[in-house]
């Protein structure tokens, strides 16, 4: 499998099917495994592609960039693979990826899924509420990697659970301060408002990193947005029900982005 040197680094990626681009950008609790339910289902539609953020798997970042040149990478990786317009499913950190993507290349996205995610642009406001409302999440102190299931999930499914974690496993140490870094340049409130992208808001109901109502915030303020809330269900819906993520998502990119016949 590839590694591609751009950008300063040797980024990894992986590509399956064919049909157009659809990228799937992992959370900080993940990599490029964390899509091993999504990629059977959208490989005989898409040509799906997912990667190590750097810093995360098997990809480098010698100079401890981390967040502040992720989306500069996915625009040097599209280019490296001479994809010219692509839809993005991002997981909470993978979103600000493929918003902040999005929003200096909106002729280039189809469709953007954000998962358990608003995006961390710059909105004071949207940050401080963040923040006073994860002071209040009773898992406040746990590990990422157990905050990011739903407490439900977490009891019911004890082998997932083992496998969530271990895929985080596999990440090398990193610096909180690398993975939260912004680019300079990085989208702000007003930017985000004029998105003209068709965007979905999937979010678990009992989402204590990104809770709902941050969610349902964010999905206002863009007009052409979609909002999808899942019962019982916390941070990653992507892996605790795969099936009604998966169904979800194929039927807004039907919508959305239709495959060509």
């Amino acid at each position: 499998m590839p590694l591609a040197a751009l950008n300063g680094i040797e980024l990894y990626y992986e590509s399956h099917g064919d049909g157009p681009a659809l990228v799937f950008l992992h959370g900080a609790a993940g990599n490029h495994l964390s899509w091993w339910q999504q990629v059977p289902a959208f490989r005989d539609r898409f040509r799906c592609i997912t990667i190590d953020h750097r810093g995360f798997g098997r990809s480098t970042d010698p100079d401890d960039a981390g967040g502040s040149a992720f989306v500069e990478d996915l625009e040097h990786l599209l280019d490296e693979l001479q994809i010219d317009r692509v839809s993005l499913v991002a997981q909470s950190m993978g979103g600000r990826t493929a918003l902040g993507f999005a929003v200096r290349h909106p002729q280039r996205v189809a469709a953007l899924v954000m998962a358990d995610t608003w995006g961390f642009f710059e909105w004071p406001e949207l940050q401080g509420e963040v923040l006073r409302l994860r002071e209040q999440a009773a898992d406040r102190n746990a590990p990422l990697a157990e905050r990011a299931l739903g407490a439900a999930f977490q009891a019911r499914e004890t082998a997932r659970t083992f496998l969530y974690r271990q895929i985080a496993a596999l990440n090398p140490p990193r610096g909180a301060a690398a993975v939260a870094a912004t680019p300079t340049d990085a989208p702000n409130h007003e930017a985000v408002s004029r998105l003209t992208v068709p965007t979905l808001f999937i979010v678990g109901a009992e989402d204590q990193l990104t809770p709902p109502a941050i969610i349902k915030r964010v999905h206002e303020l863009i007009p052409v947005s979609e909002y999808r809330e899942f019962q019982g269900l916390g941070h990653s819906v992507y892996f605790e029900d795969a099936s009604a993520f998966n169904e979800t998502v194929g039927a807004f990119l039907t919508t959305r982005a239709p495959v060509p016949a």
